[in-house]
């Protein structure tokens, strides 16, 4: 690790422990060429989520784009905004867990309705004709009536 303060690439750690969140190790370290001492974190790499949207082009997974369709599900509804953090967050945490780095837009949105109907029926619903693009009315009433199920 080079030191911040004269640029010489030895260092030795003298303290290590976890960070207050426990998702990094914080090192205490000294610099053996003019002794300053500063900090690092070593965290575990992420590899990025990438979405493949239906026309085949490829975008990072966006925690904020999707927080956003499920706040447009939501609105006027009394939902907490940490019930939609935790949804989205174990949607992540199970592609991660799986070892998915890519997963279609489809797939991606089965997961929030699966997520979304023990949540809300309504937001379901709403979220549901977005993403299944549903073209008449018919399609629509089937959706409602698979609910009653």
């Amino acid at each position: 690790m080079r030191c911040p303060r004269c640029g010489c690439e030895e260092s030795k750690v003298v303290d290590s422990r976890p960070s207050e969140g426990n998702d990094a190790i914080r090192r205490r370290r000294e610099c053996t060429g003019c002794g300053f001492r500063f900090t690092t974190y070593e965290r575990c790499e992420e590899m990025p989520i990438v979405v493949i949207k239906r026309d085949g082009h490829k975008e990072p997974f966006d925690r904020q784009k999707l927080m956003r369709g499920l706040l447009t599900a939501t609105v006027k509804r009394d939902i907490p905004l940490s019930t939609l953090t935790a949804l989205i967050d174990d949607i992540e945490a199970s592609l991660r867990d799986s070892g998915t780095m890519e997963v279609s837009s489809s797939d991606l949105g089965s997961m929030v309705l699966k997520r979304l109907i023990s949540v809300d029926k309504v937001a379901y619903v709403r979220f549901a004709s977005v993403y299944r693009d549903f073209k008449d009315v018919d399609e629509f009433s089937e959706e409602l009536r698979s609910l009653n199920d």
